[in-house]
């Protein structure tokens, strides 16, 4: 048998044609979203002022499975794509472990993240539709730069209102955008009416994905010919961002693997939607039975400590309403969480499977855990990762060790979502030893979950 090399790059012909949607095989569906002025299910054309509208028409589909990838956004992809596989060869030797380790790498691209996948579509939507500007938000920067790629290609127009917190730390980021042709904001910010008033309530704020979310909505629906598109948590950019997964599916395939265990870091949900969604599907029509974890930081804890609710996607309670596991959307992680991972909630998708546990497990990571695991990888695997990405990267590695326990050779799979090269003062931060663990209280949490709204009849 021939040795598996270090890393497999499908061709640029094996490139997926179709995105894959999760959905339809779901035993049952995620809830609806809510209108936040009525409280009923939102039909798809109340989506419109907001999203583009195929956007918004993705949103809402639960029973196409599979949706055709246009020429135009195929022809970008194949600039950056197929993504590699990659064998950590070199970590399993470390550990000692019968595992073996694999890691779908999505950090060969400018905006050094997987963010572009979806950037890339969503943009090409716009443009077909006649818009000339966009808007969105961004928190630790990469979903930001990916757009800015995107629309500077397509010739669009963007605002990102990034949260202040990361808009301090990189100013790198930052400097990219810009170089595409973005307008960078710190958010919150004075250029909107719901930025003014989160400023009036807490003048010293570091911001949030949820205030800059409202930012965003509030400048594209007051800006002609303009619409707001999200990063992640969606459900169209986890229908983007299958490709991940069916990418590494045909890969592991070609090599005559299957995973045993797939783990993503988990923020908004895009990545880990994104990277399990064909193995999945094997679980859902009971084809395979992997086993599915999400790691997600212990200073923004929302699958493993938040409450499976209703909330508003945004601080400013504009946008609808999702069930999913949430925080509320009032919290405000902590300023010394250093990288992205920040959202108050979980995307429906992922806060579904995980509730009907298919989604077998999610794990909260201290900061300085993550980054022991970073460092450990960077040195044997020779990639810088995201610190995002040193999540699934702490528990590939936790799980590996179970493995040299109990002699068991298992093919584990993680997403490695983008690179940490402006993450270089959180990296610094953690050789220098001043890098701190910050984990809410019940009280900081309880306080936040009294926020969530009050719907007559589906949630007292």
């Amino acid at each position: 048998m021939a040795k598996i090399p270090h890393r497999l790059n499908l061709t640029e012909d094996q490139l997926p044609k179709q995105w894959y949607n999760l959905r339809a095989d779901m035993k049952e569906q995620p809830d609806p979203l809510l209108n936040p002025a009525t409280f009923q299910p939102i039909r798809t054309e109340e989506l419109y002022p907001i999203f583009c509208e195929e956007l918004a028409q993705q949103e809402t589909d639960s029973s196409t499975a599979y949706f055709d990838i246009p020429d135009e956004v195929l022809d970008i992809y194949k600039i950056y794509r197929p993504s590699p596989l990659g064998r950590a060869y070199n970590l399993e030797k470390a550990l000692g472990t019968p595992a073996k380790i694999y890691y779908k790498f999505e950090g060969n691209n400018t905006s050094g993240s997987h963010k572009l996948n979806s950037a890339v579509a969503q943009a090409y939507y716009a443009k077909q539709q006649g818009l000339t500007s966009l808007t969105t938000e961004t928190g630790a920067g990469q979903w930001g730069t990916a757009l800015s790629e995107a629309c500077s290609y397509f010739g669009l127009n963007l605002d990102v209102f990034m949260v202040k917190g990361s808009f301090m730390q990189k100013p790198y980021r930052k400097a990219v955008m810009q170089t595409f042709g973005a307008n960078v904001v710190a958010s919150p910010s004075d250029t909107t009416k719901v930025g003014r008033a989160i400023l009036a309530a807490n003048p010293d704020t570091t911001g949030s994905l949820g205030c800059a979310i409202s930012e965003a909505i509030e400048k594209a629906t007051t800006t002609p010919n303009c619409r707001y598109v999200l990063g992640s948590v969606l459900n169209q950019v986890l229908l983007h961002q299958s490709i991940i997964g069916l990418e590494a599916k045909t890969a592991m395939e070609q090599l005559g693997e299957y995973p045993d265990i797939v783990i993503g870091c988990a923020g908004g949900g895009s990545n880990l939607g994104g990277l399990i969604a064909p193995f999945m599907q094997d679980k859902l029509l009971g084809r395979k039975n992997p086993y599915f974890i999400a790691v997600e930081p212990a200073s923004c804890p929302s699958l493993t400590r938040g409450r499976y609710a209703y909330d508003f996607c945004d601080t400013g309670k504009v946008t609808p309403l999702a069930r999913m596991y949430t925080l509320g959307s009032g919290f405000i992680p902590s300023p010394n969480h250093a990288g992205g991972l920040r959202y108050h909630g979980m995307s429906p998708i992922v806060s579904k499977l995980y509730h009907d546990r298919y989604l077998d497990e999610a794990r909260s990571a201290e900061q300085t855990k993550v980054f022991d695991a970073a460092v450990q990888f960077a040195k044997l695997e020779t990639i810088l990762p995201a610190p995002e990405s040193a999540h699934a990267i702490r528990c590939a590695i936790d799980e590996a060790l179970k493995c040299k326990e109990t002699g068991e050779e298992k093919t584990i799979l993680f997403g490695l979502t983008g690179t940490g090269y402006f993450d270089m003062a959180a990296y610094t931060q953690y050789l220098e030893h001043s890098m701190t663990d910050y984990v809410p209280s019940d009280g900081d949490l309880q306080a936040s979950f009294d926020t969530l709204p009050k719907i007559p009849g589906i949630q007292d």
